[in-house]
Formats: C-alpha cells, sequence, structure tokens
C-alpha cells in the first residue's frame, strides 16, 4: 500500500510538473483570427480634408467610405515616405528616435540628410534597415502564414533598385518597405514574394491567396506624381502626371482621379476572390502622410499632427535640409507626426458605414495585424499603452 501511494503521490507531482510548464494562459489567449486575409493599398501625400472634404472624386472618397469603415483620426506616423512605410511593416521609423537602427540616413531632427526632388520627397536609396531588425514578414512566417507585395511599375520580381525606370521613377524603393530591410533584402525566397502588380490579378484567381497582401501603385496612380513626360504609349501607367502646385489644381485634379480608378480596379479584383465572399477579410486603404505645401512652421508639411508614438520633439528643434545642414525652420515643439490622413477599412463581415474618432496611426495598423493573428508585438506597436489595434472594426466570430 506504502509503495501504491507513494506511485500515486509521484504521479501527482508529475502531472502538476507538467501542467505547471504549459503556458497557464496559452489557450485562454489563443483566439481565432478575426480576418484570414489582410489587404493593403497604400497611397500617398493626402490629408483628411484634401481627400474627403475637397474631394469631387466618387469612388475612392465618396463610396469606399460608405462601405466601410472611416477612420476620423488616422495619423502619418512622421514626415517623409520612409518613416511610414518602415512604421507599417516594423513599428520603427527612421526620425530622431531611431536613427542608430537605420543605415545611410545621417537624420538628426527629423530633416533628413539625404537629396529631396521639388516635392519635398526623399529619393535615392534611402534606408536600409541592418540584419535583425524584426519585421512583420518574419512574424508571419514563423506563424507559418504567407505574404505578397505587388509593386505597380517595378520590372521584375525582387528587383532592388531605386526606381524604374531609371528616367522617370513610376517605381520607387521609397515605397517598397520590404527592400528597406536587410533581412528581406537578402533573401531571394522572400525577394520572389515581390512582385510587379501585373502580376495582382492572375494571382487573385489562384486557388491559395495569401494571408497578407500589400499594394503600392506606381507615383502616378498613388498621388504622388512628379513624372512630366508619357511612359507608357497607352498612358495605362498614368503619364504624364506632373506635381500639383496647390491643393486641387489641375495636375492635383487629375491625381486624384487616377488613383481613383486605381484603388477601384484593386478593389474590383479583391471583393471579386472566393475568399472575400466566404471568408473573414479586411482591405485597408490609407495613405502615408498629409501634403507638403511649404509651411514653415513643419517644414514644409501641411501639418505634423500624430499620435500613438510619433516623436515628440522639443521647441527649437532644427529642421534639416537636403545637404543635411539646418534650413532655417524650426519645430516650435511637441508631437512631430505625419499630419492626419484619409484611411478606410473594408471588411467582408460587419456593419458599413462605421465612422471612428479614436486616434491610430501606422503603429496601430501593425499592431492590428498582430493582434489579428495572435502575433507577437514588434517595435512601437509593442507599446500597448500608447498605441491601440482598430479591435472596434472587427469581430472573431
Amino acid at each position: 500500500m506504502k509503495r501504491l501511494l507513494a506511485a500515486l503521490a509521484a504521479a501527482a507531482l508529475l502531472l502538476a510538473a507538467l501542467l505547471s510548464a504549459q503556458p497557464a494562459t496559452a489557450a485562454a489567449a489563443w483566439q481565432p483570427p478575426a480576418a484570414k486575409h489582410v489587404w493593403v493599398i497604400e497611397l500617398e501625400n493626402k490629408s483628411f480634408d484634401a481627400a474627403f472634404v475637397q474631394n469631387t472624386n466618387t469612388y475612392l472618397w465618396k463610396t469606399l467610405p460608405s462601405q466601410g469603415k472611416l477612420l476620423r483620426q488616422y495619423y502619418g506616423t512622421g514626415h517623409f515616405s520612409l518613416d511610414n512605410y518602415i512604421s507599417e511593416l516594423s513599428g520603427m521609423a527612421p526620425n530622431i528616435d531611431t536613427q542608430a537602427d537605420c543605415q545611410t540616413y545621417t537624420d538628426v531632427a527629423v530633416g533628413l540628410a539625404l537629396p529631396l526632388d521639388s516635392n519635398g520627397q526623399v529619393v535615392g536609396q534611402g534606408c536600409v534597415y541592418p540584419p535583425g531588425v524584426r519585421t512583420l514578414v518574419d512574424q508571419l512566417e514563423q506563424h507559418h502564414l504567407t505574404w505578397a507585395a505587388y509593386m505597380e511599375s517595378m520590372p521584375s520580381a525582387g528587383f532592388t533598385g531605386a526606381q524604374f525606370p531609371a528616367n522617370a521613377a513610376l517605381y520607387v524603393n521609397k515605397h517598397n518597405p520590404f527592400v528597406l530591410f536587410d533581412d528581406i533584402k537578402s533573401s531571394p525566397n522572400r525577394l520572389a514574394q515581390i512582385k510587379p502588380y501585373s502580376d495582382f490579378a492572375a494571382d487573385m484567381k489562384a486557388k491559395q491567396i495569401p494571408n497578407f497582401v500589400w499594394i503600392s501603385p506606381n507615383q502616378c496612380h498613388d498621388m504622388h506624381g512628379g513624372v512630366s513626360t508619357a511612359v507608357a504609349a497607352d498612358g495605362s501607367d498614368g503619364t504624364p502626371c506632373p506635381f500639383g502646385s496647390t491643393k486641387d489644381d489641375a495636375n492635383d485634379a487629375a491625381l486624384k482621379q487616377k488613383a481613383d480608378a486605381f484603388v477601384k480596379g484593386a478593389v474590383d479584383a479583391i471583393t471579386s476572390t472566393t475568399d472575400w465572399k466566404t471568408g473573414r477579410t479586411a482591405i485597408f486603404i490609407v495613405t502615408d502622410e498629409n501634403d507638403f505645401t511649404g509651411e514653415a512652421s513643419t517644414d514644409g508639411w501641411e501639418s505634423a499632427e500624430g499620435c500613438c508614438d510619433s516623436p515628440n520633439l522639443g521647441k527649437g528643434t532644427p529642421f534639416l535640409g537636403s545637404n543635411g545642414q539646418p534650413d532655417g525652420h524650426v519645430w516650435g515643439g511637441g508631437i512631430y507626426g505625419g499630419g492626419k490622413i484619409p484611411a478606410i477599412v473594408m471588411t467582408a463581415k460587419g456593419k458599413p458605414g462605421f465612422t471612428s474618432q479614436t486616434p491610430y496611426n501606422h503603429y496601430s495598423f501593425l499592431s492590428t495585424v498582430e493582434w489579428n493573428w495572435n502575433l507577437p508585438t514588434i517595435g512601437n506597436a509593442s507599446d500597448t499603452l500608447n498605441v491601440k489595434p482598430m479591435t472596434e472594426f472587427f469581430t472573431r466570430k
């Protein structure tokens, strides 16, 4: 009997040890994803007001908000494209808070010591984060989730050049955050998942659609502009598309119209898929930051409003010119974000026409994707006190 009791006691101890070795909250913490598939369409340089108030285009800025969820308090994380694109993929940004992590930048106090084009955008190779900086790609792959990115006017899958064509800059790598990280750029398998947008329509008809899909239109279709000559003879690439000089002048209005048509084509392709019709799915449509207007107090941008871990810079912080030296503009103090920008979330399920007043930004977008698939948080998305996922738009049922 003593041996039996001893054996039972030993078994009880072993069982207790095994139970204690399991994460106590693992079963409770895991939940099915709210969306099996997530698509992102990334546009350029428009403020919330320019998009939804001062715009007559019917689809992108009128029809889609009624079909999806409109975010009235969504902000860019910084100014210049790279700040925002990098935020969305890694929770980091090449601003004053993270300058040591980004190779080739000599950024001190927001201004970037890289050449700028006439619209205030960084040109050239820009930033490449060194090996070991974690990205959403790492998270997806480690949890057996698939991904793909589609870049309009990129000449071939895995292209790592700064722009294409060489004399027109329809595709630019600053709008392709995937090649701005060494761990992606150095991997042939990962580069193969970054494809020309011309592959998109056919891929959406495939039996297996990736869980996460990113789309960057070219600079004529994303409202950035800056291509003054025709490239495609039939104009299908949107060329020519000169910069607008002021809000809604002829060039600016043309850029909005071209973006309107591009987004409609992309959304139609997505919503025609079986996965959209039958599954839990979502489309995020955002711009990276607001308009470049030449406003001196914000170093050229319409506003520098922000939230949710955008950098807080002291009064008198100097901005830098393209030569890396102070350009004569100084910051008045406070959060320096990318301004309030248009953002729409469409879901296959859920009530359309919902409007949110909750402050979100690109870190919140990353946090939402992580929340959706129960992924660990990275970068500023880990600041759960100040950066919130957009759970109000989704249901896990």
